[in-house]
């Protein structure tokens, strides 16, 4: 695969400056998104936690009644993911291993909805992003929900950045959405 085309695969449709509850419904409306697939560790909540932030908890049960909802997980840990999905009755599927596209494609399929239709959230450009973009889905970067400067991941999510914009990917960030 040359350069270009990572870059291109690594663009984002919407880069949003704050974490996902700024997903509005008038934003998804006006981008004609039908459905969505959202990745769960530090999208919805931090990797350790189980129970959904209140504020976060709100707002997935505003969009639930907008659209359908799919989390789609990396992690492999069924018992904290499900106890995730209970707490807005959302079905889930673990151990995605994005980039592949397999579970998230299971999960579009089962909207039946055309991938355009359906937007990937997710915090990271080389796992969500990489695998939405991969299948023609409309893809949302949104800010992870907790970001401390000495962890793992922040330093891995600054890479990915530094990186994306090695190859050409622009980055550009959306101005924050009106209700």
């Amino acid at each position: 695969m040359a350069a270009g085309s990572l870059a291109a695969l690594l663009q984002p449709d919407l880069i949003l400056e704050t974490t996902i509850e700024q997903l509005r419904p008038s934003l998804l409306a006006t981008y004609h998104l039908r459905g969505m697939v959202l990745d769960v560790d530090d999208t919805l909540l931090p990797t350790w936690d189980a129970a959904l932030p209140p504020h976060i908890l709100a707002w997935l049960l505003e969009i639930k009644h907008e659209m359908p909802i799919w989390l789609v997980s990396n992690n492999w840990n069924h018992r904290r993911i499900e106890r995730i999905a209970q707490q807005v009755e959302l079905p889930f599927l673990v151990g995605a291993g994005k980039p592949s596209r397999r579970k998230i494609r299971q999960a579009v399929q089962a909207m039946n909805l055309p991938y355009d239709q359906v937007a990937m959230v997710g915090d990271r450009l080389f796992t969500d992003i990489l695998a939405g973009n991969r299948l023609g889905m409309f893809t949302i970067l949104v800010q992870p929900v907790v970001v401390k400067r000495l962890d793992g991941k922040s330093w891995v999510r600054n890479m990915e950045f530094w990186l994306a914009r090695q190859l050409g990917t622009p980055l550009a960030i959306a101005p924050p959405a009106k209700n």
